[in-house]
Parts: structure tokens; C-alpha cells; sequence
């Protein structure tokens, strides 16, 4: 099997690195998270000229590998900009349920013009239930929704919502909404990042598609997404890790750098073997949906693999850094701090590992 990315891969990767490395410094980055908006429009729309905004959704030739590829230099750089929230879920969701009308609707997401988010979770509502106790109504010729929706990426800027919602009939619709119908609670996460509460009393709801049950397609954007977060994710540890590991060279005691310390040493290898662990099943997850296989029980093995990962190395990095690596000013612990919120974003390790668990009786047990 070939692991080796193409040319334009390689491109897209060197694009996508070089903007985010003139972009953010750790001093830049926690000056733009303290805005209001949390995240830069003028990244954004550099962003979309280099096509990263349209990666799931736009037909060149380009898919789940690339958006691989993309998400993880911005994990890299902790880029606050809401690439998965505001453009690549919402926008898949668009793509495969979408009228041809509403897919119209993609050519300004991908050209930054317009910002989605996809309103589905719910208080109460654990991953991986997909049963919204919001509802829609239909009178006449047109539809209703009313609930509420919480936590919700992005909510805060998007213009537009994608939201799931119970028909009067039975099963799962998608309706989009226009956030001027809606009232929504802003905040800040733990992480930097943004959010919102969204309220929905009789909003005015187009039904993406023809309001038929969308289960399947809430799935599989799940998967998709649990991929991109798995790449994010893989950035994020990969500069965790060497910011460790340049600490280590360069701090002393007792008259000599940590990286003569072999408990240290140590403690850092076994950084790098979780690391590559992760890289490995981050992979393993975009090629099989690259190959037509969107599969909730290999989405969740990766997302277990990389949340055990992400964990371990965003911890251990804090620790070998000391006292400095809990300071708002060093970026270590920002590096923790989205690390954390990935694992805990559409199923934490405890979930995906009681996923596999109840899996286990679809494998043929060999006896000897």
C-alpha cells in the first residue's frame, strides 16, 4: 500500500503550513482568540483561496486524504479558525442530502463568503445517540422547528444552521435555518474555541433535501468528522512533542540539560510511540473513507487510538515542562487544552471504547 503523498498533496500540506506559519506564533494566536470573534476573517478567507475550505465537500478530485492533510498543519499551528464547525461537516451535510439549489449554497462556504454550523447535539444527548428531542412541525407549505441545541461549533458566527430534527411522522430530518430565527447564547470553550446555545421557537426551517429520515447521513458526517478531528488532533501532538523535546535539550539542572536524565528520555520516547500510533490509525480512518467505507466502528477505533494518545502526550508535555508548562503565556498548555476538548468531542475514550465493546459479538470467535 502506498502511504506516500502525492505532488499535489505535498502542495496543498506546504500551503497550508506556510499560511498558518506566518499566521500564528503563540503570542499572535492568543491575541486573536482574545477577540471577540475568537478566530481571523482575513486567515479565513486565505484559507479558502487555497481551496481548504471545500475540502469534503467540492468535486476536483479532492477529499478525505486532503482535508487529512490540511487539518493537520492546523493542529499544528492551533489555528482558532473553525474549519471542521463552520465549513466541513455542515457543508458534507450539505453535499450528500442537499437539492441542487441548496447546494449552490457550498460555492460561498468554500469561498469564505458564508459560515455553517451543524446544530445537533442536545442537553442529555450522548454520542452516539442521533434521536434530537427537537422537533419539526409542517403546516401547509412550510416547516417549523423548535428546541433547543447545545453545545453547537461555531453557532456563534455562522450564518447559517444545519439542524436535525424529529418529523411529526417518525425518524430524523435536516433543515436549514437562517440564524436571524433563532436565539443563541454565546461562549467561549476551555480550548479557545467558540460556541453557542441555540434556541429554536417555531424558527422558519427549509427541509435540506425532501424531509426524509437523514440518520445515515448524520452518520456518516459524523465519521467524517471524527476523521478530521483524528488529524487535528495528530498536528496538535506532533508540535506538543517537539516542544518537549526542544525543552529537554535546552533546560538544566544540576549543571546539565533534562535529555541526560534517561527517566526523561524515556518518558519522551514513549511520547513519540503514542504519537505514531496515532498517525498510523489518523490514516487508517482517512483511507477508509477515501475508499467508500464510512464505517462508525473504524471511526471509532481511531478516535479511541488518537483520544489515549492525545492524552498521554498532552499531559506528559505539561509535566516535563514544569511549572511553565501551566502558564497562559507558553503554548504548551494551550497544545493540552485542545487536545483535551478532541477527545471529549463526539464520543471520549470512554465511549468509543464501550462502542467496540458491544461490537464484539459481530467477530467469529477462533477456539483452539
Amino acid at each position: 500500500m502506498d502511504f506516500e503523498l502525492s505532488d499535489e498533496q505535498v502542495l496543498l500540506r506546504d500551503s497550508a503550513r506556510g499560511l498558518l506559519t506566518r499566521s500564528y506564533d503563540p503570542e499572535s494566536r492568543n491575541k486573536v482568540v482574545d477577540t471577540e470573534l475568537g478566530w481571523s476573517r482575513d486567515v479565513w478567507g486565505q484559507l479558502a483561496e487555497i481551496g481548504i475550505l471545500g475540502l469534503t465537500f467540492e468535486t476536483a478530485g479532492v477529499g478525505p486524504i486532503e482535508a487529512m492533510v490540511a487539518l493537520t498543519e492546523v493542529g499544528r499551528r492551533l489555528a482558532p479558525e473553525p474549519i471542521i464547525a463552520a465549513a466541513l461537516t455542515p457543508g458534507v451535510l450539505i453535499a450528500e442530502a442537499g437539492t441542487d439549489e441548496q447546494r449552490r449554497l457550498l460555492e460561498r462556504v468554500a469561498s469564505g463568503q458564508r459560515l455553517l454550523a451543524f446544530a445537533h447535539t442536545e442537553p442529555g444527548m450522548r454520542w452516539p445517540s442521533t434521536e434530537p428531542a427537537t422537533h419539526a412541525a409542517h403546516d401547509g407549505g412550510s416547516w417549523t422547528v423548535t428546541g433547543r441545541k447545545n453545545p453547537v461549533p461555531a453557532g456563534d458566527c455562522a450564518d447559517t444552521l444545519v439542524v436535525s430534527a424529529a418529523l411529526p411522522g417518525g425518524g430524523v430530518a435536516l433543515f436549514l435555518v437562517d440564524a436571524d430565527a433563532v436565539t443563541r447564547l454565546k461562549y467561549r470553550t476551555f480550548d479557545g474555541h467558540r460556541g453557542a446555545q441555540i434556541d429554536l421557537d417555531q424558527a422558519a426551517a427549509e427541509p435540506l433535501g425532501d424531509a426524509v429520515e437523514a440518520t445515515k447521513v448524520i452518520r456518516n458526517a459524523i465519521v467524517r468528522t471524527q476523521s478530521a478531528l483524528c488529524a487535528e488532533a495528530v498536528g496538535a501532538m506532533e508540535e506538543a512533542l517537539r516542544l518537549t523535546t526542544d525543552y529537554l535539550k535546552s533546560r538544566k539542572q544540576f549543571g546539565v540539560t533534562l535529555n541526560k536524565f534517561q527517566a526523561l528520555t524515556q518518558r519522551a520516547a514513549d511520547m513519540y510511540v503514542s504519537l505514531e500510533m496515532a498517525r498510523s490509525m489518523n490514516m487508517y480512518a482517512a483511507m477508509s473513507i477515501a475508499d467508500g467505507n464510512l464505517d462508525p466502528v473504524v471511526a471509532s477505533r481511531a478516535k479511541l487510538a488518537v483520544g489515549q494518545a492525545a492524552r498521554h502526550i498532552g499531559q506528559e508535555a505539561v509535566q516535563l515542562h514544569g511549572g511553565i508548562g501551566m502558564t497562559a503565556e507558553y503554548p504548551v498548555g494551550h497544545y493540552l487544552a485542545r487536545l483535551t476538548a478532541i477527545e471529549q468531542i463526539l464520543g471520549s475514550c470512554d465511549d468509543h471504547l464501550h462502542v467496540l465493546i458491544d461490537r464484539l459479538g459481530d467477530y467469529d470467535v477462533v477456539t483452539l
